[in-house]
This record gives structure tokens, C-alpha cells and sequence, in this order.
């Protein structure tokens, strides 16, 4: 892949700060529900994945719900992409791991927490709207980052999912190409979720087609390189289909 992802900078710093006292019950939380986990299984399972997975394919361990202690087991076996869904649940893990990971936001982000999401993660993945772009462009040149986004595609058209439609997809990217302190850099979706993953093989088709005609347009400060799709039942399909990034909890961690 060849991209290192930038640090997290110290505008999280304050507000980490000023927030220490809840930051610090959160965190004793997460421990706590590390208790009583088979962590040597989790490093297994992510050694296991990391082995069957082309090397140029990036495993962004989905850590929604998961603890501390869960998390430094994928990272022990190599692992080094961590994704969040939650603003709030990401904060304490980042501040207490710090640097030994990219944190990538893979939930959906709402407007009024873009400000915490700048100052705190890598890689947003979830970018779906011209005013979120907006908000997040301007929070990173308050912060002096520039970030770097992938554009989230509802490509199976879900009314449960958030997502830019397929027909929309063009129009966004010219839109964010204008943002100076952001960095598209690729395509996200979930896709629907399927009990046999080889119904989705048509959606991550669709996905691969549009990350293609969007890499085959000349704009600034959009680059694509990455197509992230694929989850624990779906991530092999999704490898076929051209994704090189997968984002897997399940798999890894085991079932909450």
C-alpha cells in the first residue's frame, strides 16, 4: 500500500484533557471487560488472518464494543489498523494506545461530533455528505491536519444504512475535492448483509466499478487507492472483488 497514515496530533490533546476524569472511568471499563477473555485465542485468530489475507491488504480489526486488553491481543499478533464505530468509544482506547495504531472511524459520524473525530483519528471512512466534508475540513485547518477520508457508498441502496446513493457518488467527490485539509483517498460500503456472503458479491462489484470510473477522473486532492468492503462473513468475497481493505470483528474477537 505505501501510505502511512498521519498521527494522531495533539489538538486531541485539550480534549483529552479536560476530560480526563470520564476518559478515566471509561478506560477502567474497558478493562474490566476484558476480563475472563481468551486473549491468546484473539492473537491466534488475528495471526491466522493476517497469514490467509494478501500482504497488500490492510486488516482494520473492528473493535466496536471490544476492550483494551482485546485490542493490544490483535496488536500483538501484528496487527495495526484499528477501526471504531463511536467517537466516545474510540477516544480512551486512542489516548491509552496511542501511536502503536492507525485508527480508522468506520461508523457513521454525525456533524457535531466531526470536531472530536479531526483530532483524533487517521483515516475517517464514513464520509457521506458535502456538509460533513465541510465540517471536518474546517475543524482540520483549525487543528492544522489534513485529513484523510474515504467516501462511504450505500451501494445496496439500504434505507437503514447511511451512505451516499451510487448515482450521487460523482458529484460528492468533485464537491470534497475542493476541501484543501482533506484527502479522498477511496471508497467504503458496507453492502447488505447476507447468511450466504455470495449474494454480495454483486453489490461488491458495483463498489469496485465506481472506486475504477472515480480513479479514472483528474481532481484535486482526491487520490484513490483504497476499497473498503468486506466484513467477517463477506471479507473472502470481498478480497475477489478487488477491496484491500476489510474490516472484521467477529473473526477476530469472537462474538460479543
Amino acid at each position: 500500500m505505501g501510505v502511512k497514515f498521519q498521527s494522531v496530533s495533539r489538538c486531541a490533546e485539550a480534549h483529552w484533557k479536560v476530560n480526563d476524569i470520564r476518559l478515566r472511568s471509561i478506560s477502567c471499563a474497558c478493562w474490566q471487560w476484558g476480563m475472563g477473555t481468551d486473549l491468546a485465542g484473539i492473537t491466534a485468530n488475528a495471526r491466522n488472518l493476517l497469514e490467509t489475507i494478501p500482504p497488500h491488504v490492510i486488516l482494520v480489526a473492528a473493535a466496536k464494543g471490544r476492550s483494551i486488553d482485546e485490542v493490544k491481543a490483535v496488536l500483538r499478533a501484528g496487527v495495526t489498523h484499528i477501526g471504531h464505530n463511536y467517537v466516545q468509544e474510540a477516544e480512551p482506547m486512542i489516548e491509552a494506545l496511542g501511536d502503536t495504531a492507525t485508527w480508522h472511524m468506520i461508523g457513521h459520524l454525525q456533524r457535531n461530533k466531526a470536531k472530536i473525530a479531526a483530532a483524533t483519528f487517521d483515516l475517517i471512512e464514513t464520509v457521506d455528505s458535502v456538509r460533513l466534508a465541510k465540517a471536518l475540513n474546517r475543524h482540520c485547518t483549525n487543528c492544522g491536519r489534513t485529513m484523510q477520508v474515504l467516501v462511504e457508498v450505500n451501494i445496496g441502496r439500504e434505507s437503514s444504512k447511511t451512505g451516499v446513493m451510487p448515482e450521487n457518488v460523482d458529484k460528492l467527490v468533485e464537491e470534497m475535492s475542493q476541501f484543501e485539509h482533506l484527502r479522498v483517498l477511496g471508497v467504503m460500503t458496507m453492502g447488505p448483509r447476507f447468511g450466504d456472503p455470495e449474494l454480495a458479491r454483486p453489490y461488491f462489484q458495483q463498489a469496485r466499478e465506481i472506486f475504477y470510473r472515480l480513479s479514472n477522473m483528474t481532481l484535486p486532492n482526491v487520490t484513490m487507492r483504497y476499497l473498503s468492503m468486506g466484513m467477517s462473513n463477506s471479507y473472502e468475497v470481498a478480497l475477489d472483488e478487488g477491496a484491500n481493505i476489510v474490516r472484521i470483528g467477529t473473526r477476530l474477537f469472537g462474538r460479543r
